[in-house]
């Protein structure tokens, strides 16, 4: 029980919150509800729900699009907020079940007066009969699909993590390397390996809203970045153990590139052997970490 309990009150993953799963929640929602009305309108004695021209189809269509702006906009605002207010398991789910909740009052709603003025016909018109009614069909329509869409991004979030390689035994028609030598894999959030670097010449990696910016030196050691769609999160748990350490909320820096860290009134800067690169900051999260692994460096 209290092992169930901890799990619900541990953060979600913030791809649970980015537009572009949002989006696509919303969007394979939209359909899913779509289907299981057009498929259910014969087989259901509870909705109202009807095709055609008439002033029904009307009612169908309005609660339809009015339900899909609600979702939008809660959506929306679960975006909005990611950075601002961090969610856990229990406050996602209660989330979503509010979203349901008013989808079934508004439902609801839209039953009583349509029965009143004689769009449609309810045969018990009570507002616990319609609201219990609707329970059970917005269940149906709007929680599989989003469960179904949160297993999947599950999926393509595991699968696209930034994977950290060795690439000493691999056959290539390369010129031989240090046996030891490391490289990263990047991969953008729809699977696509982007980019491919070897440790020796990655500086830091800054983000930048829902992207990063990887920093290196390219073979004639000029500065080159690469820019692509990516949480710097993916890159912090990737990498744990490794070279490359969190050092702020926007930058992961390669600690065998700093070259030393400055104390001013504000706090750590991480000053890296690379000129051109200026000054990184140091948050007080992430300062005891930087300290350690600079000193066993």
């Amino acid at each position: 029980m209290r092992r169930n309990m901890r799990r619900l009150l541990k953060k979600i993953p913030q791809y649970l919150r980015e537009e572009y799963q949002l989006t696509a929640t919303v969007v394979f929602t939209a359909f899913f509800s779509l289907v299981l009305i057009l498929v259910s309108i014969p087989f259901s004695h509870n909705a109202w729900f009807e095709l055609g021209t008439g002033a029904a189809f009307g009612y169908t269509a309005s609660f339809f699009v009015i339900g899909l702006l609600v979702i939008v906009f809660s959506k929306r605002m679960m975006y909005i907020t990611r950075n601002k207010i961090s969610m856990n398991y229990l406050q996602y789910v209660l989330w979503n079940l509010a979203e349901v909740v008013v989808i079934c009052l508004l439902y609801t709603m839209f039953s009583i007066r349509g029965d009143a003025a004689g769009v449609i016909r309810i045969q018990d018109p009570s507002f616990t009969n319609i609201f219990f009614n609707a329970l059970l069909y917005c269940f149906t329509s709007l929680v599989i699909p989003y469960v179904i869409a949160g297993m999947y991004f599950a999926i393509i979030d595991k699968n696209n993590t930034i994977r950290l390689m060795n690439y000493s035994d691999t056959v290539s028609d390369e010129p031989p390397k240090t046996r030891n030598e490391k490289k990263i894999t990047i991969f953008d959030n729809r699977g696509t390996m982007s980019l491919s670097v070897s440790l020796t010449n990655l500086y830091f990696i800054e983000s930048d809203d829902n992207y990063i910016k990887v920093w290196y030196t390219d073979s004639e050691s000029k500065l080159q970045n690469y820019f692509l769609r990516c949480r710097l999160k993916t890159v912090e748990e990737s990498f744990m153990g490794s070279s490359l350490v969190r050092c702020h909320r926007k930058y992961i820096v390669n600690i065998d590139k700093v070259k030393a860290l400055s104390k001013g009134t504000g706090g750590y800067t991480i000053i890296m052997n690379n000129p051109e690169i200026p000054q990184l900051p140091v948050s007080k999260t992430y300062e005891q970490t930087v300290l350690d692994r600079c000193s066993v460096n």
